[in-house]
């Protein structure tokens, strides 16, 4: 069993004005704890989208801290903007990223009991908060996005809390996987094993059968450009 430690936590309110006229939540805060954490989230947390955001398969998003330094190497000139809670993250640690975190891991973080769900499929918000036109089209490629948890047993999290791998699926593939499977190498083996995992979030193997069947990915130029819908 590998322990880790919640070195941030944060919830965000929603900014009608964010940016093009658009409301967004994605400038978290760092809160201290314990916060309560169930099947939609942190309390406080908001989401001004519930469409795209939140929901019981999203219900908190980890990013990893030791992406920022890359970040910050890659864009000298935004070194400022790349600081804890940048990508709108509930939680951050050190030691996790998107190669050691499977789909399907359970956690327990402080009380509660989480499960990853899916990656982060970033949006154009990310452009905004940076103020770096293709920032998410890059996050995306690169598959520095972070992952989302459903929440199997509410419990509180602060930060200082030990997080807790408690379990792992066979054969579960990475999040960096699943993020090169649909987006960057579409092999079909791979594919089709993101659409039968169980554990990944249903919206997640719906786009790995589209992909399977040759479709594009629904919405994702207007995801990545915030261009309105046609």
């Amino acid at each position: 069993m590998t322990t880790n430690r919640l070195i941030g936590l944060y919830i965000g309110h929603v900014t009608a004005g964010f940016a093009r006229g658009r409301a967004s939540a994605i400038n978290k805060q760092p809160v201290a704890g314990p916060v309560a954490a169930g099947p939609l989230g942190l309390a406080g947390d908001e989401q001004a989208d519930p469409e795209n955001h939140g929901g019981p398969e999203r219900a908190l998003l980890h990013y990893s801290l030791d992406r920022y330094p890359g970040w910050r190497a890659q864009y000298p000139e935004h070194a400022a903007r790349f600081a804890p809670a940048g990508f709108g993250e509930n939680l951050a640690s050190h030691g996790m990223d998107e190669h050691n975190v499977h789909i399907g891991d359970i956690y327990r973080v402080g009380t509660a009991r989480v499960q990853v769900s899916q990656p982060r499929t970033p949006c154009w918000k990310l452009d905004a908060r940076f103020d770096l036109a293709g920032l998410a089209r890059e996050v995306q490629t690169s598959g520095r996005c972070g992952w989302f948890y459903r929440v199997l047993e509410p419990g509180h999290l602060a930060a200082g809390d030990p997080i807790e791998h408690l379990e792992r699926p066979p054969d579960s593939p990475s999040i960096a996987d699943a993020m090169a499977a649909i987006y960057r190498q579409p092999h079909r083996g791979h594919l089709q094993r993101l659409a039968d995992c169980a554990t990944l979030a249903e919206n997640w193997r719906e786009k790995a059968r589209r992909r399977l069947r040759g479709a594009p990915d629904a919405g994702g130029e207007q995801r990545l450009t915030g261009a309105p819908p046609t």
